[in-house]
């Protein structure tokens, strides 16, 4: 978590140092590590004219060449130039420590690789954020006894003030900082899948603003993370017709074989 701290703290600095040149380029990609974004960088170092670093850009970028004209079109001064290669140069090595640390994490889940796989049919949980719950709750949830407990211990549960018959909304308890934060970037990326979190953060949001929802959306994954566990069992979307999704896949192969051994005198097109 540390070095990608300093990974970010890095990015934000090569954004500087662009925004001190006169260079916005930041204003025109939507990731200065992007591949197109890098090139572009690599060909100011160089000293590449504007027309040449146009060239560079990728996918939609290719429809935005009139506004990256505008950003690039900058005189750089040898010190910018290297300050934005050693910023470069920085950003691939913390890249490469990254990736590595993947690595032997990816390599340290042979032991618990069956509740690695099932914590990625959750939605939102990748390769490495699955790897990142499982070194911070464990594989045996026996410990905690509950869905409940675990969420209190974590820090994903609101604080208890009632007074007078009344309850007041006070913040979250205290809890593993680390896991709260992972939850959070989970939650994020699950509200942009095809799943039940998708439909909730929209009714959420209206009533408790972007943070609370994340956080509520936070405490109910690591309820459904508990269950996966206990049960042994892959995350099923109760939005989702598994029955339909399984038919439709199979439906034309089956029905060529019923066809072929003469159980389907004739087929006609079915409507979707």
């Amino acid at each position: 978590m540390k070095l990608k701290g300093v990974a970010a703290g890095e990015k934000n600095r090569l954004h500087k140092v662009l925004d001190d040149a006169g260079i916005r380029l930041g204003g025109v990609v939507s990731d200065i590590q992007g591949t197109s974004a890098q090139a572009m960088i690599a060909g100011l170092v160089a000293g590449q004219p504007v027309a040449a670093l146009l060239k560079q850009a990728r996918g939609r970028l290719k429809a935005k060449r009139e506004q990256l004209a505008q950003a690039l079109d900058e005189p750089l001064s040898e010190r910018h130039r290297w300050l934005l290669q050693e910023s470069q140069n920085h950003l691939r090595y913390l890249e490469e420590q990254l990736h590595q640390v993947d690595e032997q994490r990816l390599a340290g889940m042979e032991p618990y690789r069956q509740a690695w796989q099932l914590l990625q049919t959750i939605p939102g949980i990748d390769t490495v954020s699955a790897v990142q719950l499982i070194a911070e709750i464990g594989v045996d949830l026996e410990s905690f006894g509950s869905a409940e407990r675990l969420a209190s211990w974590a820090g994903m549960c609101p604080g208890n003030h009632d007074r007078a018959g009344k309850r007041k909304r006070v913040a979250t308890r205290p809890g593993n900082r680390a896991l709260r934060q992972l939850l959070c970037e989970v939650a994020n990326a699950a509200c942009n899948t095809d799943s039940q979190f998708k439909g909730q953060y929209p009714a959420l949001v209206i009533r408790r603003g972007h943070q609370r929802s994340i956080v509520a959306i936070g405490h109910k994954l690591l309820r459904v993370v508990y269950t996966v566990l206990k049960e042994q069992q892959p995350y099923r979307d109760p939005e989702i017709d598994y029955e339909a999704l399984v038919v439709a896949k199979n439906a034309p192969r089956w029905l060529k074989a019923l066809q072929k051994y003469g159980y389907l005198a004739d087929t006609h097109p079915v409507a979707a």
